[in-house]
């Protein structure tokens, strides 16, 4: 099982730059076991975070992709037939649970309720996973901790996580990083000179104003680093730009305009 789980284990250190307290009171939440609910908007972190701190911790971390056609025996398990047979083959969330893993569900709220209340035993005191189709009611290990993520400004009436799931986790507030732990970040990950990170950053904040006046989201740090990467490896900033930055957040014309003009203030 030693090799099953070394697949899942982070090798080398992912860069992170803590922004606050975060890391301490992960570790803390790890040794109560309690689970954490990580907010923020989409490309601030909140992955890295969590690879992170599985790496700092010397565990093993399975990352699920929530989406709304997954299905309760996804994550828990099913029967499958071989030529043996029928034979059991835990879902992510139940190896994790069996074995001493972080599960990370990314994006929970993409996933359907009633797929995602199969958690709810997971994440009291009871600690248990019931395996009804197998009939077993799985005790979690010891070293099991459980990581959800969801992005607060994608909620609506029906995509939003019930009170009777949020209530069963602590919570970690994300948001982009100050103007500087943001360039530095930049600069970093990318490659890209700190003078041009600076410029990307400035950028992304005339972005982030306009999100609801015209823009779903704003530019990201992942976008950054994506626009930072291409200016690395030869690219003039503002194709760079406009390829990692402007095209893919928006279609409409006018935006596209308006954020083109931002660009050509800066390079």
């Amino acid at each position: 099982m030693t090799d099953m789980l070394d697949q899942y284990r982070v090798a080398e250190e992912p860069y992170y730059r803590p922004v606050a307290d975060e890391v301490a009171l992960y570790e803390a939440a790890y040794a109560a076991k309690m689970p954490v609910m990580l907010k923020g908007p989409t490309g601030c972190g909140k992955t890295r975070f969590v690879e992170h701190m599985a790496w700092r911790l010397g565990k093993p971390l399975i990352t699920v992709a929530c989406n709304e056609d997954m299905t309760a025996s996804d994550i828990v398990g099913r029967f499958l037939l071989d030529a043996e047979g029928t034979r059991w083959q835990d879902g992510p969330l139940a190896f994790a649970a069996r074995h001493g893993a972080i599960c990370y569900l990314d994006e929970i709220v993409e996933a359907r309720q009633d797929t995602t209340v199969v958690i709810h035993p997971l994440t009291d005191n009871r600690r248990v996973l019931p395996l009804e189709k197998k009939g077993e009611l799985l005790r979690a290990h010891e070293d099991f901790h459980l990581v959800i993520s969801y992005n607060p400004g994608y909620q609506s009436l029906m995509k939003d996580l019930k009170q009777s799931t949020k209530q069963r986790f602590g919570a970690l507030d994300f948001s982009y990083p100050d103007h500087a732990t943001e360039v530095e970040i930049v600069s970093h990950e990318s490659g890209a000179d700190p003078g041009d990170a600076d410029k990307l950053v400035s950028i992304a904040e005339r972005a982030r104003n306009l999100k609801g006046h015209g823009l779903d989201e704003g530019i990201s740090t992942r976008m950054l680093i994506h626009a930072g990467s291409l200016m690395a490896r030869g690219i003039e900033p503002p194709a760079a730009c406009r390829m990692a930055l402007v095209r893919p957040i928006t279609d409409d014309p006018d935006m596209r305009d308006a954020l083109d003009a931002a660009v050509a203030t800066y390079f």
